[in-house]
This record gives structure tokens, C-alpha cells and sequence, in this order.
């Protein structure tokens, strides 16, 4: 039975009537500063995407179809029509494991709403930065919400949430593009929802988990773009209880998640950034080892032993037995991690090399890593997930221990505007350059006040 037969609106015509009737002037200041940090990080994280091989294999594919040019690569000067122009945009923004995320969804909604907005803002011949910011929170707060909704019982059944939720982002952002009404905007959505896809065991070696995010973002643009001449979608998309997305994807059919503190309490703010190249789920872990390390000025030849006490999603997503299999599967697997902050004293760019990720000495170090399921952390419930304890052995018999309940980065324990910046400025720098890395950075400090956002497009390209 759908939720409209009793007398109020279903989940799904919710979001769609809250996403459709959004206005910049209704955004908190918080939730506007967020939205340009997400954005300049979003950025960077397309702009190194660009450069790596899986990227350039689909770049190269699109630039096969052929067809209008419509929208920008970014970091390149290639153009193509709109929804492969997204497809490229966001594979690269989720390219190297950097894009933001928010815990509860697994969602990394920058990757998928940034270049949407964007390249939507070409398609349509110009857009204010109000405009574009407005769209992308209406992409972070319908797709978190329903994707928080599915939570770990989605990741946990094999479904990658990036491309299972990550076409609400898309849908959502692409239909307040298109200043969509909210039934046509709830058809968007009902559209999306039968695109999304995406199987978790290409965390351990295959280049497809990046296409996820770029085929969830144009799954969402075309869907809006159907939705826009009147094609329907599921109208209970969210809630449909045979068929419906949560249903389906993750086996529950936890509604109020979704809805919960619609339009005053913000999903967007909830949504934290990564200082290390490498899945969240084991941010924490790195954080502690790290901590140990620099607190008791230990080097790896000092360690005996590392012992990880993590979560039950956590031990699944990412202690599985790590051989080198590619970068995927090192930016994915906890026992790496721990050995680049143990060997590298950092888990960024340069420790996700062909060379690194099969070095006989890093292999050997790993054989000295564990990882459990803590139970006290597993006890913590699902806000916890991400937390971490580390045991550190040393070879002179010390023994030292730290635990981390944030990880950096995240909501509870941000990083600062600087450490955004900075983190640009390494992605960004090796394709755009000092000047254009500049002018990118003033232009994203100004969105909210930008009539075009048109020129910052043209840095992105230049």
C-alpha cells in the first residue's frame, strides 16, 4: 500500500516537493559555506581523476560515440554532450578515493552534485552561483536521505551505495537545475531509482568501481531530462514496498530516515571531507596508527605488530586479504593503509603508485597487520562504524594503544577551510597550473555571489 492512500504524501513525493520548491535564500549560512567547501574539494578531486588511466579509457570512449559538445571535461579541453560530459566529470571525482562522504548514506555526494550543477549551468547557456550551490544541496540532502535510510544494510548485501543512492544525488541536483516542478521532479527520481547499480566485490580489483559514480550521475541527468518532456517514473520510488529502492537494494524500509528533519535539520553539513586517498571506513585506523607513531617517534622498524579493533561493516568493506591486486583494491583494503601510514607516515597521492602498491617490502610489512571486529565498537551501533582501535607491538616489547571515534575529517571532528585549500592545491596544481589553481579558488570563494558561473567552467578548462 502506498503511504498517499492514507490520507499523507509518501516519502518519495516528500523529497521531490521539498527538492523542487528549494530556495538559496532558504539556506542556513553553515550549509552555504559548506556547499562552497564541497565544491572547491569536489573540484580538485575531478581534476586529478583526470589524469588517471580508468578516466582516460572512458574519455576516450565518449570521444569514440562523438556527438554535440555540449559540456566540459574538466581538466581537458575535450567537450560532449551533457549526460557524457557528467559520465566522465564524476568518474573522475570519484576516481581516486577523495571525494567527501557522508557516514550514514555511504554516499559521496560532491563527486555526483558538483559536476552536474556545473555542467548543467554550460547546457543551459549560463547560471547564477546561487543557482548552481541551491542545486547541489538539493542533490546532497534527497540522495543522503535516502540513501541513509538503506544504510549499511545496503553496502553490507554487496550494493555499492555511490551507484545504487548516488542517482538520487544526480536525479535531484539535475532537476532543480532544470527548475523542474515537483511532480516532474518526483518522476525524476522515480526514473533514477531503477538506474542505480553497482556490486561492491569491485572494491578488490576492477576499475568499474569508479564508473559507478559516473554512471549514477548520468543516470540521474537523463532522467531529469525525461522527467522535464513527461516521461513517469515510480511515483514511490523510496517506499514501493515490492520493487521500491529501499525495499530492494538494502531489505528494510526504514521511511522516516528520509524524511526526518526535512528542511531544518541539513544532511550537507553531515557530509565530511578526506585527508587520505583511501576508503572511509578506515580513515580512523590510519588516524590512530599515526597518532602512536608520532607521539612515541616510532618508525616501521620498530613494530613487532599492529592490531586494528574495528566494526563488523568495516571488517567487511575492507580486511580482506590484501595481494596486490591494483590500486582499487589498496585504496579499499585496511591492512595497506595501516603499512603506507607505518612505512610513509601518509596514505595520499603518492602512496597509490603501480610500483608501491606491489613492493615485496610493503607485502612483507603487511604480514605483520590484523584486524578483529571490535565488539564494544560493534555494540556502539551504526554512528560508530567508522571508529578504530589500534595496538601497536614494538619489537623491544613496548605496547601502545589509541582509539579513534572520528576520524578526521568527518562532521564530529572537521578539518579546516586551510586544509581544504591545501588539499586543492595538491590535486589541482599538476593540470591547471599556479594561476589557474588561483583564479579556480577565487571564483569557488565567491559562488554565492556570482551572476555566470560560466567563467569558473572556463578555468576548469583552460
Amino acid at each position: 500500500m502506498k503511504a498517499e492512500t492514507k490520507g499523507q504524501p509518501g516519502v518519495s513525493q516528500q523529497l521531490a516537493a521539498f527538492s523542487a520548491g528549494l530556495q538559496f535564500s532558504d539556506l542556513p549560512k553553515a550549509v552555504v559555506a559548506h556547499a562552497r567547501q564541497a565544491t572547491l574539494d569536489g573540484l580538485g578531486c575531478c581534476l586529478i581523476g583526470a589524469t588517471l588511466p580508468w578516466t582516460k579509457i572512458l574519455a576516450e570512449v565518449v570521444a569514440e560515440d562523438g556527438g554535440l559538445a555540449q559540456a566540459s571535461v574538466f581538466g581537458t579541453r575535450q567537450k560532449a554532450p551533457l549526460a557524457a560530459a557528467v559520465l566522465i566529470n564524476s568518474t573522475a571525482g570519484h576516481a581516486f578515493e577523495l571525494d567527501d562522504i557522508h557516514r550514514d548514506s555511504i554516499v559521496h555526494p560532491n563527486s555526483i552534485a558538483v559536476p552536474i550543477a556545473l555542467n548543467m549551468a554550460e547546457y543551459l547557456g549560463g547560471a547564477s552561483g546561487q543557482d548552481v550551490m541551491t542545486a547541489i544541496v538539493a542533490g546532497y540532502e534527497v540522495g543522503t536521505r535516502i540513501g541513509a535510510a538503506a544504510g549499511t544494510d545496503l553496502l553490507l548485501r554487496g550494493f555499492h551505495p555511490q551507484g545504487a543512492a548516488g542517482t538520487f544525488v544526480a536525479a535531484a541536483t539535475a532537476a532543480r537545475m532544470f527548475g523542474l516542478d515537483a511532480g516532474q521532479t518526483q518522476n525524476a527520481l522515480g526514473i533514477a531509482g531503477s538506474l542505480g547499480a553497482g556490486l561492491m566485490a569491485s572494491q578488490e580489483g576492477a576499475m568499474v568501481k569508479r564508473l559507478h559514480s559516473g554512471h549514477a550521475a548520468e543516470s540521474g541527468v537523463r532522467a531529469a531530462c525525461l522527467a522535464r518532456r513527461g516521461f513517469t517514473g515510480i511515483s514511490d520510488v523510496v517506499e514501493a514496498h515490492y520493487g521500491g529502492f529501499l525495499s530492494s537494494f538494502a531489505g528494510n524500509e526504514n521511511l522516516q530516515r528520509a524524511i526526518a528533519g526535512l528542511g531544518s535539520e541539513w544532511e550537507t553539513t553531515r557530509t565530511g571531507y578526506k585527508p587520505h586517498a583511501t576508503v572511509t571506513s578506515i580513515h580512523a585506523a590510519l588516524d590512530a596508527l599515526g597518532a602512536i607513531m608520532t607521539t612515541n617517534a616510532l618508525h616501521a622498524d620498530d613494530i613487532e605488530s599492529i592490531e586494528a579493533g574495528v566494526s563488523h561493516p568495516t571488517y567487511v568493506h575492507c580486511a580482506w586479504a590484501y595481494e596486490g591486486q591494483s590500486i582499487t583494491a589498496a585504496q579499499m583494503n585496511i591492512f595497506y593503509g595501516l603499512a603506507m601510514i607505518a612505512l610513509h607516515g601518509k596514505a595520499f597521492v603518492e602512496q597509490f603508485s603501480d610500483e608501491t602498491i606491489r613492493n615485496p617490502d610493503v607485502i612483507a610489512f603487511i604480514k605483520r597487520i590484523s584486524a578483529t571486529v571490535d565488539p564494544e565498537i560493534e555494540s556502539l551501533g551504526a554512528t560508530y562504524r567508522h571508529m578504530a582501535r589500534i595496538k601497536v607491538r614494538t619489537c623491544d616489547g613496548r605496547t601502545f594503544t589509541h582509539e579513534v571515534r572520528h576520524r578526521r575529517g568527518s562532521a564530529e571532528n572537521p578539518i579546516s577551510a586551510a586544509d581544504i585549500e591545501a588539499k586543492f592545491d595538491a590535486l589541482s596544481l599538476p593540470v591547471l597550473g599556479a594561476v589557474g589553481v588561483q583564479t579556480v579558488k577565487a571564483l569557488v570563494a565567491e559562488l554565492d555571489t556570482l551572476e555566470d558561473v560560466l567563467p569558473l567552467v572556463a578555468a576548469l578548462t583552460a
